[in-house]
């Protein structure tokens, strides 16, 4: 594939294009665009016509916003539309009980992605949002995921953030140990003063998370204790869906 003259190969030049855009920011200029890919304005404008050709972006007025064609492919990916599809029902559950925001996460390069996100009229506060990010160690999902997965995996993101989760957890070992023991995970207020996040894993033949189902509530809410209850019933429930088609 091409290279620019900075060496940049044709494919970096319009994945940096493609992640220029956030659920913040879902339209930009293409000044704007070239700035956050790092691009000459002339290799932006023209990159930029080459992805609108084929779908990808969509120009509007003078601004651009990303294709309903990334939509479909994605949707095409069969691990997350086997996850998701096999969740829903047990999220929709959930959102019908409990009345509140829940949500489908993995992880995945070092961060919580959201696969799907219920809402709620009057729901508290909830960060998540489909295709999103969170950090793992300020979320109750991001936490039991990493409880629950292999040691390697563990170490390897405690070696990249150590003095982050050190600040935030103290002995970082010892607070997944406990998630672990108690099969769920629950915080107060790390991304907003005003909730509590709750999350139980979904888990594989060998015990490791492949995904989390998650919940806000108002934090100091007496109904923890039965939320947690349902994310952990609900989990179980995909769990073993997901182990009977063989993970």
């Amino acid at each position: 594939m091409a290279n620019s003259r900075s060496g940049d190969k044709l494919l970096d030049r319009m994945v940096r294009i493609l992640e220029s855009f956030t659920a913040e920011e879902p339209r930009l200029t293409v000044a704007e665009i070239a700035a956050r890919a790092q691009l000459p304005a002339a290799t932006a404008y023209r990159l930029v016509d080459d992805l609108a050709g084929q779908g990808f972006v969509v120009r509007e007025g003078g601004a651009v916003r990303l294709g309903m064609r990334l939509w479909e492919l994605a949707n095409r990916a069969s691990a997350t539309r086997d996850l998701r599809q096999l969740a829903l029902p047990y999220l929709e559950d959930l959102n019908q009980l409990l009345r509140q925001h829940t949500q489908l996460s993995v992880l995945h390069e070092d961060e919580v992605l959201i696969l799907e996100r219920l809402s709620r009229p009057g729901a508290a506060v909830n960060q998540a949002h489909v295709a999103g990010r969170l950090p793992v160690h300020q979320t109750s999902m991001g936490m039991v995921l990493l409880a629950f997965a292999p040691a390697h995996v563990q170490s390897g993101y405690l070696s990249r953030h150590e003095r982050a989760v050190a600040d935030l957890h103290g002995d970082f070992r010892r607070t997944l140990a406990e998630i672990r023991h108690r099969g769920w995970a629950t915080f107060d207020g790390f991304l907003d003063d005003t909730t509590t996040g709750a999350a139980a894993p979904v888990l594989d033949r060998a015990g490791h998370a492949v995904a989390a189902l998650g919940v806000v509530i108002p934090r100091g809410s007496d109904a923890l204790p039965a939320v947690s209850m349902a994310l952990m019933t609900a989990a179980r429930g995909v769990s073993r869906d997901l182990q009977a088609r063989g993970d």
